[in-house]
């Protein structure tokens, strides 16, 4: 503390590119109960109004002619059914209203926390982890709703040689219950440190000798972020599905 209070006292610069990730109480100060609605709730809201507006209000009409928001409704419909279709097959299509709502939070949520002083929830280990969980779990009591017993064949690679089928079922094992952790981590972590990157370069943007380049780098990276927020949101849902088909047929 006495560190930056002295940079701050002779001219020098002091920002914490980690403050945009904190909680905090949306109306008011205080302490933070269960019940208290905070930035990320708010955040999350939008990201379902946001949802609803584009594809149920965006696409109310259908008309022959379809708006830009009937267009972009429609090219996310597509594009998420055709994920679902090729990797889980036509069985697979039943769970397309899961896999699109899943899609489309992520996708709003993470184009929401691009507009200035906005809050991103999908930076958040606590809002990804949620969403691996009920992927994760969803997928693994649909494997042994519909194959029982037969899901197990999943951890046991028949082609194998018979001495490393044990060895490789413990290994494809950890595996599955890893798949939650990297699922939350490959979102969170890519989100988190695209914003953390941005909110550097805009503090050097205050440096006057330096402030051309920071501003073309916060430019950059903001155009990069686009890309990632979209990508990630695809990755996260492509997973999915690839979960999703290895419930639907378990075996190697």
């Amino acid at each position: 503390m006495a560190t930056e209070t002295h940079g701050a006292e002779e001219g020098g610069l002091v920002f914490h590119p980690m403050d945009q990730f904190k909680i905090e109480p949306a109306f008011g100060d205080g302490a933070i109960g269960m019940f208290t609605v905070t930035n990320a709730t708010v955040w999350m809201a939008l990201a379902v109004v946001a949802t609803f507006a584009l594809l149920v209000l965006g696409s109310s009409k259908r008309a022959m002619i379809p708006s830009r928001m009937q267009s972009v409704a429609e090219l996310a419909y597509g594009f998420v059914y055709k994920m679902v279709e090729d990797i889980c097959g036509k069985e697979g299509v039943k769970y397309f209203p899961y896999i699109m709502t899943l899609f489309m939070f992520i996708v709003c949520a993470n184009f929401l926390g691009l507009i200035p002083t906005s809050f991103t929830p999908t930076s958040h280990f606590a809002v990804t982890v949620v969403l691996a969980l009920a992927v994760f779990l969803t997928v693994t009591i649909l494997g042994f709703v519909k194959n029982g017993a037969a899901f197990l064949g999943l951890f046991w690679v028949s082609s194998a040689p018979l001495p490393l089928r044990p060895v490789l079922a413990i290994i494809e094992l950890i595996s599955y219950f890893v798949r939650p952790v990297s699922h939350s981590i490959r979102l969170a972590g890519n989100v988190m440190a695209g914003h953390a990157v941005i909110k550097v370069f805009a503090g050097f943007a205050a440096i006057t000798v330096i402030s051309p380049v920071s501003v073309v780098a916060i430019t950059a990276m903001y155009g990069l972020e686009v890309l990632v927020s979209f990508i990630q949101a695809y990755v996260f849902t492509i997973l999915t599905c690839v979960y999703l088909k290895d419930a639907l047929h378990p075996s190697h």
